[in-house]
């Protein structure tokens, strides 16, 4: 009995030890799960940051309001292989473009060439009324420039025993070197062409045989930069009283300063502004605190800040708001997607009822555009996930949803920003090429000549005559034309 007993205590006794090792293994298992499960949700909740700061990194002009240049650095899409890459030049089909004639009236010479004989028989000719082989020519002359030498006679005075010089006429002073045609030349060059003053002295040099220093191109930029002056007061004190204003606002470069360049394109002129501030008080100071037109413009704040606090009605772009849509499909979250998949739809189809506009009648497209806002209302604020961008989102059209569909009921409105991103294109493209500017100087002068091109390419007239105009205006002392099509 009792060497049962010992044996039995003594299996009893590894049985427990036995027990014990499992029970620590299987508490060290536990533990490990644990620490697996915790390093599992951390590394999610990791992935999930990587994913946003991928997708926002991956941002483009189709998922944010980032510039089309900026697409540059993308990487090329794959091509398409049911996609056939057509050959580069004219395509089948293509109407053939030919450039008209000089009239006669503005040919300068006419150079006629003759036969002696038949180039095949040898035989005498007979001058046909037929019209000639005509091949018309430009070309600029040698020495493309005139100098004139103003002389002012000096007369001697023998009552008051001193010479006397006849005066120089007041334009031929106030202009100096240079006429009215090559000073606006010089301006031209500097303000469209883009080019440095460097250029334009190798130009004058090596083409027009006109020898000169940077120094004096900048006196002569300074000239016809005074020269436009009240044309772009004009427009600058016209602006507050506009019923329908686009704006936007980029980037300016000087020295080691940094710059804001605004548009503000009406119906009949653009203007633009350089100010040291991308804020709300640049528009109070060109709009006033009464303005009681529509502002066209993106969701920046400023414009909210401008809205906000002076009631001003807004027409906010639907291409932007698009664009943050899109970026919604772009984040890793199924709900998100599936929210911005939505709303996009619904948004897809308020455009789909404006492109049918022309086959509507004028009642059945209000009532189908209301329908079709009420959708996109209705779209961005239900069912929207638990997640920062989507929230923010849809606070948006609670808050503001209103002033996305300003052009439904207001006549002369356009949905979306383009008018005035199209104009500041120029200003984008002169930045690149000049690198900006260094002084005050610079910028008035680029506010007025960027002012004057886009508001001449918005009326269809040509730059250089118009500044031309302005040069011998300003030389002669005379009255200025103006840049709207009802001024003088």
């Amino acid at each position: 009995m009792k060497l049962r007993d010992t044996i039995h205590d003594c299996e009893s006794q590894r049985l427990a030890q036995r027990v014990a090792k499992l029970e620590e293994k299987l508490f060290g298992a536990m533990e490990r799960i644990a620490h697996l499960e915790e390093d599992n949700a951390r590394l999610r909740e990791e992935n999930a940051k990587l994913q946003q700061q991928l997708a926002a990194a991956l941002k483009n002009s189709s998922t944010c309001s980032k510039p089309p240049s900026s697409d540059m650095v993308k990487p090329p899409k794959p091509p398409r292989k049911d996609h056939k890459k057509r050959k580069r030049g004219g395509q089948p089909g293509h109407e053939q473009h030919l450039r008209s004639p000089f009239p006669t009236e503005a040919v300068d010479r006419f150079e006629p060439y003759t036969l002696e004989c038949c180039p095949d028989c040898g035989g005498s000719l007979e001058l046909s009324d037929r019209p000639p082989n005509v091949l018309q020519q430009v070309e600029i002359a040698t020495k493309p420039t005139i100098v004139t030498e103003h002389r002012g006679l000096a007369y001697w005075c023998p009552h008051c025993r001193k010479f006397h010089y006849a005066p120089l006429p007041e334009a031929v002073i106030k202009a100096g070197l240079f006429g009215p045609r090559l000073t606006a030349l010089v301006a031209f060059m500097k303000g469209v062409c883009h080019a440095s003053f460097a250029t334009i002295r190798k130009f004058l040099r090596d083409v027009a045989c006109v020898p000169i220093s940077r120094g004096y191109l900048a006196k002569l930029i300074a000239k016809v930069s005074q020269s436009l002056a009240k044309a772009y007061a004009e427009l600058f004190e016209r602006l507050p009283g506009e019923a329908v204003l686009n704006i936007d606002e980029t980037g300016h470069k000087e020295y080691r300063e940094k710059f804001w360049t605004w548009c503000f394109r009406a119906q009949l002129y653009t203007l633009f502004r350089i100010d040291k501030s991308r804020g709300s008080k640049v528009l109070i100071e060109v709009l006033g605190t009464e303005f009681n037109g529509v502002l066209g413009c993106d969701y920046f704040s400023a414009y909210r800040k401008y809205m906000r606090e002076f009631d001003v009605l807004v027409q906010f772009c639907m291409a932007h708001l698009i664009r943050d849509v899109k970026f919604l499909m772009t984040l890793p979250g199924r709900e998100d997607q599936a929210y911005g998949e939505r709303v996009r739809e619904s948004l897809r189809e308020l455009f789909a009822v404006i492109h049918r506009r022309e086959k509507m009648t004028a009642t059945a497209f209000q009532t189908a555009l209301e329908a079709a806002r009420k959708q996109v209302l209705k779209a961005a604020t239900t069912r929207v996930p638990d997640t920062r961008p989507a929230q923010n989102l849809a606070k948006r059209f609670h808050q503001h949803g209103e002033a996305y569909f300003r052009f439904i009921t207001t006549p002369g409105i356009e949905p979306t920003n383009n008018l005035a991103e199209q104009a500041i294109r120029f200003v984008v493209i002169d930045r690149r090429i000049t690198q900006g500017t260094r002084s005050e100087t610079g910028r008035r002068w680029c506010e007025r000549i960027w002012t004057v091109i886009a508001t001449c390419a918005q009326q269809g007239r040509s730059v250089f005559e118009f500044i031309l105009d302005l040069v011998h205006a300003h030389f002669s002392g005379s009255s200025p034309p103006s840049l709207l099509p009802s001024g003088p």
